[in-house]
């Protein structure tokens, strides 16, 4: 008992102190952060669902910047930053990132970031992931988008991918997926009843699943987006 009693006091200190950096940078860059809108998408989807293509057409098409969650996380620990080491201990001693963590890497590489439009690809994962992203960011995002694809088609589509992933087996990507059900779903259904959530069918040649994305893009009109933006930072200027 006093064992387990000192492993969690020990992972809450680790998280604390992440948190703890991640808190300097995040005052240090609101100084600099110009006020103009700006506009973000969730993308979300299982394992296969081809989410991944989807975010690269939509970055060619309306200029998006492509923010995924692992990605930032990974490119913090390559960086051998103090945050980034905090992250690289937290995973080697088998700990989850917490999501204020997470959320603090994409509100940095959103403000440091010359776009007004990123999509946020595979987060939020969990409902805890949801919150943590509300409180921080004080705002939902403006549209989510979720590849709706059947698990037998998910799952053919991993392993045939042929990428050299260790987890890209049967049996570990339909952990993956019962994963998926049990704690990404319902952040799926809270953002289908705020009305913000566009649910695309996934299957279908890429193009076929992109003009889904294109009809949706198109209720928002980018080009009005842009002016705005544009006008604002003329003021700021």
């Amino acid at each position: 008992m006093l064992r387990r009693i000192s492993s969690h006091l020990n992972q809450a200190s680790y998280c604390l102190r992440a948190l703890e950096g991640f808190s300097t940078d995040a005052t240090t860059l609101s100084s600099f952060s110009k006020e103009v809108p700006q506009f973000i998408a969730f993308v979300l989807g299982g394992p296969g669902s081809g989410k991944g293509t989807q975010c690269s057409k939509i970055v060619e098409t309306y200029g998006f910047t492509h923010l995924s969650a692992g990605d930032l996380l990974r490119n913090e620990i390559s960086c051998s930053s103090k945050n980034g080491s905090m992250i690289l201990e937290l995973i080697k001693e088998g700990k989850i990132v917490p999501s204020e963590v997470t959320v603090k890497l994409i509100q940095k590489a959103i403000r440091s970031g010359e776009n007004h439009k990123y999509l946020i690809d595979g987060f939020p994962r969990t409902e805890e992931n949801r919150l943590a992203y509300e409180r921080i960011i004080g705002a939902p995002p403006n549209l989510v988008l979720f590849f709706d694809c059947p698990e037998e088609e998910m799952v053919k589509r991993v392993l045939n991918r042929n990428e050299g992933r260790v987890d890209d087996n049967e049996e570990i990507v339909k952990k993956r997926l019962q994963v998926f059900r049990e704690l990404s779903l319902p952040v799926v259904d809270y953002y289908l009843k705020k009305g913000i959530l566009h649910k695309i069918n996934a299957v279908g040649t890429e193009d076929d699943i992109f003009e889904q994305v294109r009809t949706i893009f198109s209720v928002y009109e980018f080009d009005r987006f842009r002016d705005q933006v544009e006008s604002n930072e003329l003021q700021v200027e």
